[in-house]
């Protein structure tokens, strides 16, 4: 029998991210009751990292020139796309740089319509490439996209508008209404923060978890902000260490499993990238998703969104046995052939 959601007011969530390993104990019990010990392979695609925005976090931002810029292919995606369908995983996730024009969002429709036709709609698709319209977010739900990432990295718009340019190609309000036209498409609505952030406080990572909540999400992919030489956020002094915001990450990821029992949560490459462990970790404590990077070897190093990143050698050409062997040593179950949707998003659907 689950056991009953709790409604946590801001000063329990607050007391849930100070509670260290207490917290972490909490949610793995959370997740075995609501979700259980099966872990779902999306297979992740970086089709390019041409970006029309310069947020001054990221690597790919527009104005960084000491970057080799790359568009995979048709091929080279649906390539891509084939071998997760054949080593079992289920889903793949399309990611990439934000654009807009026209020729752009249709090609990526016409993408989702390949994918969905080769696997005879085995393959589920999940899209995350940032702002745009309600139209193009509902031609690409037509052409069978099944979730969607979009990460408000901040909810404090005082916050978010330090790490972003002030114009209006990164406005707060945009970055909301598009979260809202995705809620209205049908979609499995996903966002994510970064934790560690300079000036970010405690309370605003309460208010995140908050927002999260309130928004009435259906997965989440968060982790430790790591800085890249590349862009004017690494030059801000930073008061706490990698290990800190590791540690941190960590009991995010739990508390939010504590407040969204019933959510999917990615155990994001960014905690690898501190601690080679860091998917397992997170997978232990309230995560239940892993986004092996399958896209083709030589486009793995220009997607450098922060430093370190780490490199799957060879990303559609082996590791899988790897992944799989450490999944199954730590205890868990893998859901291959698995859609592995959101139980958030099916009661959420239910009660519509």
């Amino acid at each position: 029998m689950q056991e009953e959601i709790k409604k946590y007011d801001k000063d329990g969530i607050i007391a849930l991210l100070n509670g260290g390993e207490t917290t972490k104990l909490k949610a793995r019990e959370i997740k075995n009751s609501f979700v259980g010990n099966t872990v779902y392979i999306r297979g992740l695609i970086e089709l390019s990292n041409k970006c029309i925005k310069n947020c001054f976090y990221c690597g790919i931002r527009s104005l960084n020139n000491k970057i080799s810029r790359y568009t995979l292919t048709d091929n080279q995606i649906i390539s891509s796309a084939r071998y997760a369908y054949e080593k079992g995983y289920g889903n793949v996730v399309l990611q990439a740089g934000e654009r807009w024009n026209e020729q752009y969002t249709d090609r990526i429709a016409r993408i989702i319509e390949q994918i969905k036709t080769f696997s005879k709609g085995e393959l589920s698709v999940t899209l995350s490439l940032g702002e745009q319209t309600y139209d193009v977010y509902k031609k690409w739900h037509d052409a069978g996209a099944d979730r969607y990432l979009l990460r408000i990295e901040t909810s404090s718009k005082e916050l978010y508008q330090r790490i972003h340019p002030k114009n209006e190609l990164h406005s707060f309000e945009n970055r909301l209404k598009a979260l809202d036209d995705l809620k209205n498409t049908g979609y499995q609505v996903g966002t994510g923060v970064m934790i560690g952030l300079p000036t970010q406080t405690i309370e605003n990572l309460a208010d995140d978890i908050i927002f999260m909540r309130d928004l009435d999400i259906d997965m989440c992919g968060m982790g430790p902000y790591i800085e890249h030489s590349q862009t004017p956020l690494a030059k801000v002094t930073q008061t706490m260490t990698l290990a800190e915001r590791y540690e941190q990450a960590l009991v995010m990821v739990s508390t939010l499993r504590c407040v969204m029992p019933t959510i999917n949560i990615a155990a994001t490459t960014a905690l690898q990238t501190i601690k080679p462990t860091g998917r397992e970790d997170a997978l232990s404590i309230g995560a239940n998703v892993i986004m092996p990077n399958i896209s083709p070897a030589n486009a793995l190093r220009s997607y450098s969104l922060y430093n370190n990143k780490p490199i799957r050698e060879g990303a559609t050409g082996g590791g899988d046995e790897e992944l799989f062997d450490m999944l199954s040593q730590r205890g868990f179950d893998i859901g291959l052939m698995q859609h592995g949707d959101s139980l958030h998003y099916r009661n959420r659907m239910k009660n519509r």
